[in-house]
């Protein structure tokens, strides 16, 4: 999306906020705000067709996984079918093309000191990636954050405070996008797009919300454990796990507390540039 478009966009909603009267705006939380900001967004063409009848959506809670079933191109089969069901709430478990490519993202749910040495390895290696931080992780790491956006990475949201978001109501999961949304914007300058529920999981209709916010949702169809600090994979055995998942049109979820990602990042690139994918 055009950025000044979504700047006009934050601006009209922000002003329309503050043409209401000092009674009414003391009688109010901020979910007025936030719809009115999602509101603008869509307005500004962040996605097309959004969906704004949400009363006979399920709110039944799903939890993502891509799954072991895999297609005659090691597809996983749950990101196929994830695409299918729910693409038309921009929203999206893999990358559907023939092209060899890969999307690389890291889940930032808290610092544990690895970050600085991906962000060194992806410079090194010309190769960006989609990073989703809560907003406690922008708070206390604002130098990691500014990092990856000065070095062309995409910085994308994982909420406030990385609650289930089908466990909410409407206004709630807007208030968890959009209030890190304008934290992203009032600290950084910078307008996210891409949305990851926290653990995966969704709603049909915690999707439609995500999308009516302006944003896509982003899941993944490829990730392994890598997230317990305690009990890292062996890094040799991780590298050959990561080889072995290479799919056209994939998108991998890291974490970035992982030390063994932290070893084997450079290596997970050379190995996969060398059998033609590139990093988009």
């Amino acid at each position: 999306m055009d950025k000044n478009k979504l700047l006009a966009a934050a601006s009209a909603a922000m002003l329309l906020c503050s043409c209401s009267s000092a009674e009414d705006s003391s009688s109010k939380d901020e979910s007025g705000y936030f719809e009115m900001l999602g509101e603008a967004f869509l307005e500004a063409g962040n996605v097309s067709e959004a969906v704004t009848d949400f009363s006979a959506l399920s709110r039944e809670k799903h939890g993502y996984g891509q799954g072991i079933q895999l297609d005659d191109k090691n597809r996983p089969a749950g990101a196929l079918d994830f695409n299918s069901v729910y693409g038309k709430y921009s929203a999206k478990a893999i990358n559907e093309t023939e092209d060899k490519t890969i999307t690389l993202t890291f889940d930032q749910g808290y610092e544990n000191g690895y970050t600085a040495g991906i962000l060194d390895t992806l410079k090194e290696k010309n190769v960006k990636a989609i990073f989703f931080v809560l907003q406690d992780y922008a708070e206390k790491n604002p130098e990691l954050v500014r990092r990856m956006i000065d070095e062309g990475h995409t910085v994308g949201n994982h909420s406030v405070s990385h609650r289930s978001v089908p466990g909410l109501s409407e206004a709630e999961c807007r208030e968890e996008i959009l209030g890190l949304h304008k934290y992203i914007t009032d600290n950084f300058g910078y307008d996210m797009t891409l949305f990851r529920p926290p653990m995966g999981e969704f709603s049909e209709l915690s999707l439609a919300v995500t999308q009516s916010c302006g944003y896509e949702t982003v899941l993944w169809s490829y990730a392994y454990a890598d997230w317990d600090v305690n009990d890292q994979p062996e890094p040799s055995a991780a590298l050959k796990k990561l080889t072995g998942a290479l799919h056209s049109g994939a998108i991998y979820l890291l974490h970035s507390v992982s030390k063994t990602n932290a070893e084997i990042l450079g290596s997970f690139i050379d190995a996969a540039l060398a059998e033609g994918y590139t990093f988009v």
